[in-house]
């Protein structure tokens, strides 16, 4: 019996020391750092999309120019509600005015060039200051909003809709 009983406290002892190893291997890899990507001109790229619109994005530290297509963002977004989904990430993490955005962006409306463009300065963002994303994740600006129009189908009018019956 009393060899049984030495059996199993080393067999705990190993397993405690099997457990701390694995604690410790955890604890290393949340503990490393991610680098921020840089190119030589000291911007971040990024891609962002939203319905049929595709954004390239690039993010450097500056006085909070935003610049998309060539264009200024009150001439290109005229409405102030896309405009406002612009600095949304900057308002969030606390970085407002402190960074000059070029983006060029096709495809789609303006509403979903807008929901590109803001999902592609989030991106751009945590590549430039990678401590960013917690707060940006949890402001829902990493998700790449998945929603598109609907195929219109054969023997239909639209997407869904039939065409108005007729009884005679």
């Amino acid at each position: 019996m009393s060899n049984e009983t030495e059996t199993v406290e080393n067999t705990n002892d190993g397993m405690a020391a099997l457990g701390a190893i694995a604690d410790n291997a955890g604890a290393e890899v949340d503990a490393a750092p991610v680098e921020p990507k840089i190119d030589s001109l000291g911007r971040s790229y990024a891609t962002g999309r939203r319905k049929d619109s595709s954004a390239r994005v690039w993010v450097k530290r500056g006085t909070g120019q935003i610049t998309v297509n060539g264009k200024n963002v009150a001439d290109y977004f005229t409405r102030p509600v896309l405009q406002m989904l612009l600095n949304q990430p900057f308002e969030t993490a606390g970085r407002a005015g402190e960074f000059d955005v070029i983006a060029t962006v096709k495809g789609g409306g303006l509403s979903g060039q807008a929901g590109a463009v803001r999902h592609g300065i989030s991106h751009a963002m945590i590549r430039f200051e990678p401590g960013l994303r917690p707060v940006l994740k949890a402001g829902g600006f990493l998700t790449r909003d998945s929603r598109v129009v609907e195929r219109k189908k054969y023997g239909k009018a639209k997407a869904r809709r039939s065409f108005q019956f007729s009884k005679r």
